[in-house]
């Protein structure tokens, strides 16, 4: 009867030990919500970034374009697009207020040409991220007559004081003129603030051989530490 009773005893005591357990697992689970995997990729570049948040800006056209004919997604939002998802960025497109740019490559050159020589700052819609907690910001476009497009030059006045201080670093896509100058262009603009290493891709790299690109665009993003 002893054995038996022992035995009893110690069958109770391991039931109790495994429900008491069990719910102690359970109240950590339910206490410390799991990540996703976008979320832990998210933190885990944060991590490598090591500089806070990070915006990326950028002005783009579909449409007839030289080279790569009509497209319906434009080079640098192609580029753009890499860099986000490479450093966990958000992403702001400057949209035109009053997209009066045509769908005719020769012809958009023309507008293009004359809002460069009447230094015209169209009018983008939406408004611009909260800088604050920005620290880098990298910004993108087509280089238009050896230069930034004009509507970038709206966004780069507009937010001078906000960018002040932060980590700007220019990107393009082009076929031909490279950088163009986009880096020293932007320190002009934005005096205050750190203009960082520049990035130069082909559209018709962009548009028909991705995985160059991408490759392109991490290394660059490897030499700026990310």
């Amino acid at each position: 009867m002893k054995i038996i009773r022992q035995s009893t005893i110690l069958f109770f005591a391991c039931v109790l030990l495994l429900f008491v357990t069990g719910c102690a697992n359970n109240a950590d689970k339910n206490s410390a919500p799991s990540a996703t995997p976008a979320q832990e990729n998210t933190k885990t570049k944060g991590a490598q970034k090591g500089e806070g948040e990070t915006l990326v800006v950028f002005f783009s056209r579909a449409g007839e374009q030289y080279t790569v004919g009509v497209i319906d997604k434009g080079n640098t939002a192609i580029v753009a697009q890499m860099i986000a998802e490479e450093t966990g960025a958000n992403i702001f497109e400057l949209v035109p207020a009053d997209d009066r740019y045509p769908e005719s490559y020769d012809k958009l050159t023309e507008v293009a040409r004359q809002e460069q020589n009447e230094k015209a700052r169209p009018a983008y819609r939406g408004e611009t991220p909260d800088l604050s907690k920005v620290k880098t910001v990298f910004i993108g476009a087509p280089v238009w007559w050896g230069d930034w497009p004009m509507i970038c030059y709206t966004f780069f006045e507009k937010n001078k004081d906000a960018l002040a201080g932060k980590t700007l670093i220019p990107f393009s896509t082009h076929e031909g003129s490279g950088l163009s100058g986009f880096d020293s262009k932007l320190s002009e603009a934005c005096p205050a603030s750190n203009v960082g290493e520049g990035l130069a891709i082909r559209g018709s790299t962009a548009q028909n051989n991705r995985d160059d690109a991408r490759a392109s665009v991490k290394d660059w993003l490897t030499r700026l530490g990310y």
